[in-house]
Parts: structure tokens; C-alpha cells; sequence
């Protein structure tokens, strides 16, 4: 038998039916569903060092299981003596089984290790059911070699969902095991 993610064998089993009860949904393809995570990562100091995309590439893509890009810049910017065309940022994004992987890595393993961590802030809502986690330390993740970081760094994790409303998002969150502060 193929391999079914944790998570997506739970989506289907358990997850369906408890927001079907919850909003009243009149069949099943109204269900909330993830549909991406994309992580991503600004390297505002590559201007001057090349390299530093490289590291922030690599970084990704051991942290995800997939091959991040480089983001290119889109206009110029003097003050910053940015170009358009400059790589300044990395991305990587998931869909279908690698995004249930990750996600459930994300929840098991790396958000337990944050520092002080008591929940993922709920106001990372942005109106149409999308959300926005961002993380400080890239460390948290077992993927990552503390002896080989050259410089820790934040990201960004965005979760691209079906829902239509913020409310449905988060309970599909919830349910997904995403841990929000109880405020």
C-alpha cells in the first residue's frame, strides 16, 4: 500500500467530518483544505555577499525536503545599492504529501524547541483564511547543523488554505494540531 502522511490519513478521517459539524457544510468539497505552505526568507544582507543566498537556499531546502529558489529583487533601489534583478531572498513551496510532512515536523518537532513557547500567536490572520507564522531561529529544526549556521535567521511560514473566512481557517489549523495561545 502507498504512503498517506499522518496528517492527510487524519484530514480525511477525522478532520472532514468534526468542520462539516462545526460550520454546516452541505457536502464535503465545502470542507476548508490546505492547499500549500510556503516558507520563505528575506537575505537583506546579500547585497553585499553573495554567498549568503547560497546558505539561505541550502537552509531550505533541508528544512522543507525540497530544493528552495532564490527571490529575485523587482525594482532598484538606491539607498540600499539594491539592483532589480538581485537575488535577496529564498522560497520553497509545498504542496500534496511533502506539505502534511512538514507540517507535522513543524508542530512534533521544531515549534516544541522554541524557546519559552506557548503557542502561536492568532493574529497572523490575513482576512481570507490564509495565515502567517513567523520564526526567529531557523535551529529549531532537527534538519538543521548548529555547528555549520553562519548566521541564525528568521522565516517566514505561510499557510495557503480553501477557507473562506478566518474563523473556518483557524479551526482547520486547530484541528491540524497548529498550537494558538490561548488568549
Amino acid at each position: 500500500m502507498a504512503y498517506i502522511p499522518r496528517l492527510k490519513k487524519e484530514y480525511k478521517e477525522r478532520i472532514v467530518s468534526s468542520l462539516t459539524e462545526e460550520f454546516g457544510y452541505d457536502n464535503i468539497m465545502m470542507v476548508p483544505k490546505l492547499e500549500k505552505i510556503v516558507i520563505s526568507r528575506g537575505v537583506g544582507a546579500a547585497v553585499a555577499d553573495k554567498k549568503l543566498i547560497d546558505h539561505a537556499v541550502d537552509e531550505l531546502s533541508r528544512i522543507s525536503g525540497q530544493k528552495a529558489v532564490a527571490t529575485m529583487s523587482k525594482k532598484d533601489v538606491a539607498s540600499f545599492k539594491l539592483r532589480k534583478g538581485m537575488p535577496i531572498g529564498a522560497k520553497v513551496t509545498l504542496r500534496g504529501e511533502r506539505m502534511y510532512e512538514f507540517l507535522d515536523r513543524l508542530i512534533t518537532s521544531a515549534l516544541p524547541r522554541v524557546r519559552d513557547f506557548n503557542g502561536v500567536k492568532a493574529n497572523g490572520f490575513d482576512g481570507r483564511g490564509n495565515y502567517n507564522l513567523g520564526i526567529t531561529e531557523q535551529i529549531i529544526f532537527p534538519e538543521i547543523d548548529i555547528d555549520k549556521v553562519h548566521k541564525v535567521a528568521g522565516m517566514d511560514i505561510t499557510f495557503v488554505t480553501t477557507a473562506e473566512t478566518d474563523k473556518e481557517a483557524k479551526s482547520l489549523l486547530s484541528e491540524l494540531g497548529l498550537p494558538f495561545k490561548k488568549n
